[in-house]
Order: C-alpha cells, then sequence, then structure tokens
C-alpha cells in the first residue's frame, strides 16, 4: 500500500452511528469531527477519491445542522448534483458545471445531518465497475493501491474504508453500491426500486437506478434508511422503521455460486459457503438453488446498459448542460452506444424480455425469503486491467466476468445488499451478496445484522 494507511485516529475508527451519539452527548463538537475528517481527506490524496472538495463550506455547516446523523461528515457521488459544487460525472464531455440546487436524494442525505465534504470520484456516468475514468487519475483501493476500489461509487467505496468518512452516498444501477462495498471491505445495500423517488430511473421503461450509502456497518445502513424512508419513503412499499437483530423467524435462504459468463474465484466461493454455514448455525434454512440468470440475461441487460450510454450522450446538451460535448466521452462509452444502435430494432423485446424477468424473480421469491450469492466473481483487479481505453471488446469480457453477480437485481428491482465477510489469499476484501424481496428491505437488514454479529467482518 506504499507510505499510506488508513486512518486509525479514534474519530475515525467511529461508525456514523457512534459519532452522531457522540457529537449529541457533547463529547465531541461536530466542526471537531469535521475538521478531522478534512484533515483525513488531505491525507488521502494517493487515494484520488475526491474529486471536486467543499471544506469550507463544511466546517461552516457544522454545528447548524439536524438529524440522525446530525454531525457527521460525508461525501456525494459525482453524479449527483450539490448545490455551489462542481458537478463532473466523471467525464470529459463537461466543463465546470456548478449547480445551484440539490438533487432530490442529496436533499434527503444532507436532511439526516450528514454534512458533505465535497464529490467522491466515479467513472463516466456510472458507466463500468471500476473508477479509472481518463478525466482524472485511477481511484485506488485503500487494502492495495495497486489495485482498483471496483465502481461505479469506487470513490464512495475508497473513502469510507480508508476511513476518510463513516458513511459515504452511492447510487446503484447494475451493482454500483454493491461492487465498491464487496472490493473494498464495506457494507452497501441496494433498496428496493421505488422507495424513493429517481428523477431519471423514474422515466427508464425499466427503471434500474436506485440511490443510497456506503458505510463501515450494517446498523449506520438500518438508521440511515429508516429515516429517510419515514419522510420520504413510498407509501406503497413496506416501512423500513427501527430495524433490530435477530430476525423473529428462521428464513428460508437459496445459495448459489455458478454464473453463466466465468468460473468464480475459489475464495469467493469459500466466502459464501461459510455465510451459508454461519446463516444454517442461526437456525435458518439454507439450500442450493440455481443460478437466478443465464446468458440471455446478460445479453439484454448488456443491450439496456448501451441504451444508456446512449441516452447519456444524446441528451446531455439538454439535460445537464449545453456546452456539454458527446464526442469528447470515452471510448467505453462510444462502444456501449454502438452496442445499443446495432440492437436497437430489438430494443421493444429487450424491455418485454426484462420486465419478464422481474416477474419470474418475485415468482421465485414465493419460495424462498433470501438468495445468497457472491458480490463479485473475483476479488478487486489490479488497476489498468478494466481501463476504459482498451478495445471495447476487451473491456466488455472483463467486465462481465469481474461483476455477473449484482444485475439481476436492478432488474428484479428487489433489495440486496453486500457484507465483508471475506479475505482472499492476496489478503482483499470478499463481498458476499444477501438479496430479497421488493420492497422488504427491513427483512434484509435484520439478517445483514443477525450475519454481522454472528461473523468477524473484514476492517482495514
Amino acid at each position: 500500500m506504499g507510505d499510506w494507511k488508513p486512518a486509525s485516529d479514534e474519530l475515525a475508527r467511529w461508525d456514523a452511528t457512534e459519532t452522531a451519539e457522540r457529537v449529541r452527548a457533547g463529547e465531541v463538537s461536530a466542526r471537531e469531527v469535521v475538521v478531522a475528517a478534512v484533515e483525513r481527506a488531505e491525507a488521502a490524496t494517493p487515494l484520488n477519491a475526491v474529486v471536486t472538495s467543499a471544506y469550507e463550506q463544511a466546517v461552516a455547516a457544522a454545528g447548524i445542522v439536524d438529524g440522525p446523523f446530525a454531525g457527521v461528515p460525508t461525501f456525494i457521488k459525482d453524479l449527483f448534483d450539490l448545490a455551489g459544487v462542481r458537478t463532473g460525472f466523471g467525464s470529459r464531455a463537461l466543463p465546470d458545471y456548478v449547480p445551484d440546487t440539490n438533487d432530490s436524494f442529496v436533499d434527503l442525505t444532507v436532511g439526516t445531518g450528514l454534512i458533505p465534504l465535497g464529490k467522491s470520484s466515479t467513472p463516466e456516468f456510472g458507466l463500468t465497475g471500476t473508477t479509472e475514468p481518463l478525466c482524472h487519475l485511477p481511484t485506488r483501493n485503500p487494502w492495495d493501491l495497486e489495485r482498483s476500489s471496483g465502481g461505479s461509487s469506487g470513490g464512495a467505496g475508497a473513502l469510507v474504508a480508508g476511513r476518510v468518512v463513516p458513511i459515504a452516498q452511492g447510487s446503484d444501477g447494475g451493482g454500483s453500491i454493491r461492487i465498491p462495498a464487496g472490493v473494498n471491505g464495506v457494507v452497501g445495500l441496494k433498496p428496493s426500486r421505488g422507495r424513493y423517488a429517481n428523477e431519471t430511473g423514474d422515466k427508464l421503461p425499466v427503471n434500474i437506478l436506485v440511490s443510497g450509502v456506503l458505510t463501515r456497518t450494517v446498523r449506520d445502513q438500518a438508521l440511515f434508511h429508516g429515516s429517510i424512508d419515514a419522510v420520504a419513503g413510498s407509501p406503497e412499499l413496506p416501512r423500513v422503521g427501527r430495524v433490530r437483530a435477530p430476525t423473529e423467524r428462521a428464513l428460508r435462504i437459496g445459495v448459489f455460486t455458478e454464473n453463466p459468463i466465468v468460473a468464480t474465484e475459489p475464495d469467493v466461493v469459500s466466502a459464501v459457503h461459510s455465510t451459508a454455514d454461519v446463516l444454517a448455525g442461526l437456525g435458518h434454512e439454507v439450500a442450493d438453488v440455481e443460478p437466478i440468470a443465464g446468458e440471455e440475461f446478460v445479453e439484454y441487460f448488456l443491450a439496456y446498459w448501451g441504451y444508456l450510454a446512449f441516452m447519456a450522450r444524446r441528451l446531455g446538451k439538454l439535460t445537464i448542460d449545453r456546452r456539454f460535448d458527446g464526442s469528447a466521452m470515452e471510448p467505453w462509452t462510444h462502444g456501449l452506444v454502438s452496442y445499443f444502435t446495432r440492437r436497437m430494432h430489438r430494443f421493444p423485446s429487450i424491455i418485454r424480455w426484462l420486465r419478464e424477468f422481474e416477474a419470474g424473480y418475485a415468482d421465485l421469491m414465493e419460495d424462498w425469503d433470501v438468495i445468497l450469492c457472491p458480490t463479485t466473481a473475483s476479488a478487486a483487479p489490479p488497476i489498468g486491467y478494466l481501463a476504459v481505453d482498451e478495445p471495447f471488446e476487451t473491456h466488455l469480457e472483463r467486465i462481465t466476468a469481474f461483476v455477473p453477480y449484482t444485475p439481476p437485481w436492478n432488474v428484479s428491482g428487489a433489495p440486496a445488499i453486500s457484507l465483508p465477510v471475506g479475505m482472499s489469499r492476496d489478503g482483499l476484501p470478499v463481498g458476499v451478496q444477501l438479496g430479497g424481496r421488493l420492497g422488504r428491505d427491513a427483512d434484509l437488514l435484520a439478517l445483514s445484522l443477525q450475519v454481522e454479529e454472528a461473523m468477524e467482518f473484514t476492517s482495514p
């Protein structure tokens, strides 16, 4: 890891819940907490995880906020608008775009009392599973600076794992919260589709986009989602409420480790089996289940992913800034656009198939409460292995082999969480994924709290 190591001071060891509790108790001031986090962020330059700082703004806000996380520092992913702070979308296609208002989810995040220190890094428009955009240096994994931090919430994952902040905002369209959670050794929940309004996702033919946070503990996830769901959650879904472990009843948990693309690394398979054994020991009914997605899913999801790139390039001038220059987007993005346009004539049938997959997942979950599988097929790959300026087919082959497990939950709309339960033989974190029923986020969090109590989570 070179000369840099994750922060080890007392404040850096607190999770977001404990930090807020100590601020409320008067043991430490919000200003002290924020200033210490700024110092950690400045010392963590080797991670390349902060793209735009707002340190003075954060210090000024300390002490005048309220909410369950009042005084706790955070970062906002650079796909989201934070008033007065540049939004870059991880892209060379935009000049200095500075919004006047917050995105709605940023409002919810700040409304909990969290204090943004700036913007965390992301790949261009969040379109791949590593954070190595051409507009700035690659974001590095705190466990090994020669490894990827994942994506697309890669900056958030690195900053939480590096103990710069205890909680960071992210988003997930194909695994973009869970992938960096898995490879950085932190916790990441993709909430149920529709739990919170999403200006972009709600306009899509299949809404795969949700927002959330990355944390070091499950209880931080539970407090965050319970708090914002209480004020802005969909009335059509069960409330998150106050989540507690253990769960009150034995759950039926299906387990699989295979995927249609690649042989999963033995260390990852071992982490899944170890988690399954723990769950069985806790009294849950655990049994094997067939993988929930096959080769057709991969083909159709990639075409839909290309549609997102196509829309980003086509609508950037209208929806972001008139100075947006689509020609300056990265080779990987242009390749995705071409991948989609070659299949555009099949788009209506692709949409129908994806919607049928959603219905099929709901049918499957009539028999299961939770599905357990890997988060990624391997631990974090080396920096450069997933470079976005490699030939399109090379990147496509490598990225689909790295992250074959997370996209099904974006299409199904159901919640899924990555938990840091294992380590690879190279000393890198390994995450496992628990996926639940649509709207049953609280059940998934309760089970995750139970796993957290029973297993020793990885910690940088």
